[in-house]
């Protein structure tokens, strides 16, 4: 044997065994550790947040805790919001260009204020002493003076159009945006491979009027997966997977309302069809879904929180029964 295999071996030798002949183990070798794994909390590896959790949703959307029957004028109630002293709520249909101002304790309509032509308005949102409203082609209407004989109206045509179909309008404080919920396809440029598994909230600055041309939220159907793979207190996720991951060419889930709580900041995402909410955390995680009784949301299209942090959801109406607002109380 040369001088040069004995130097090869040598060093071979000593890279396996180690220089006191154990065995030493290669990073560069990687090693199977195949188990039960899936059933063990696991780390982000970014934030190193465990992707199990136990979010609890401190509301019972079985148990109203009061209901407000709306009059046949409201029975396509589509939006509400409160006003900037927590004492009354706003509230749009999708036909006129009225708001519809109600008490909240008792649901009686107090006012009636025409802000525009009919049309198909989708919601409402209360910011300060302006009033914004969203029709579906993403138009948005801002008042001045709301109610007063000096009342102003300025409009904001975006890139949204009808297909994009915004149903859902809130607004966010920490980043002085409005929130707008596509209830249609994203605007956003992808295939249709792509987009068909997803929803879109997108963000309008109300300093600058202009709109963000990447979501602030994406609602994509691996977020739904992954929140029920590890979610510890969702119940029936078998039937909730079969609901979102359906034989349908699009994901099971149209945002027809949103809103952020006042002490989690969480956004709340109710969808009219499925009768389904989803709760994302402030990052845009999906972190929590229920099924709503249909028995109860028969077509919830709005919801707004008090500031204490009681939800409001409403439903329209339809030839048997009359809209209805109901008021869930907060499970301290």
């Amino acid at each position: 044997m040369k001088i040069s295999s004995l130097i090869f071996f040598s060093l071979l030798s000593i890279f396996v065994f180690g220089q006191n002949g154990s065995l030493q183990q290669s990073s560069e070798i990687p090693i199977s550790t195949h188990s039960q794994i899936d059933f063990v909390p696991m780390a982000d590896e970014e934030n190193e947040l465990p992707l199990f959790h136990d979010f609890h949703i401190k509301y019972k959307l079985e148990e109203p805790n009061d209901s407000f029957e709306l009059p046949d004028k409201l029975k396509e109630i589509s939006a509400l919001s409160f006003d900037d002293q927590f004492q009354k709520l706003y509230v749009v249909q999708d036909e006129n260009g009225l708001v519809f101002i109600i008490d909240k304790k008792t649901g009686e309509v107090e006012q009636e204020i025409e802000f525009h032509k009919d049309g198909d308005y989708e919601g409402i949102e209360v910011v300060g002493e302006v009033v914004y409203i969203v029709k579906s082609t993403g138009t948005v209407y801002e008042l001045k003076n709301f109610g007063k004989e000096d009342q102003e109206m300025e409009k904001y045509n975006l890139f949204l159009s009808r297909e994009n179909d915004v149903e859902g309008l809130c607004f966010d404080p920490l980043k002085n945006k409005l929130l707008m919920a596509c209830k249609g396809v994203p605007a956003t440029g992808e295939s249709f491979e792509v987009i068909r598994n997803k929803k879109v909230v997108y963000g309008f600055d109300i300093d600058t009027k202009e709109i963000d041309s990447i979501p602030m939220y994406n609602i994509q159907l691996d977020g739904i997966e992954k929140c029920l793979h590890s979610s510890t207190t969702i119940k029936d996720t078998e039937k909730l997977h079969a609901h979102f991951v359906s034989e349908e060419e699009e994901l099971n889930f149209s945002p027809s309302g949103i809103a952020i709580h006042p002490q989690t900041k969480n956004v709340y995402v109710l969808s009219s069809a499925g009768k389904t909410m989803i709760v994302l955390n402030p990052t845009g995680e999906v972190i929590y879904i229920e099924r709503l009784n249909k028995e109860i949301h028969r077509q919830p299209e709005g919801i707004a929180f008090d500031q204490d942090g009681t939800l409001y959801i409403s439903n329209e109406g339809n030839k048997k029964s009359p809209a209805k607002i109901y008021r869930f109380d907060y499970i301290n």
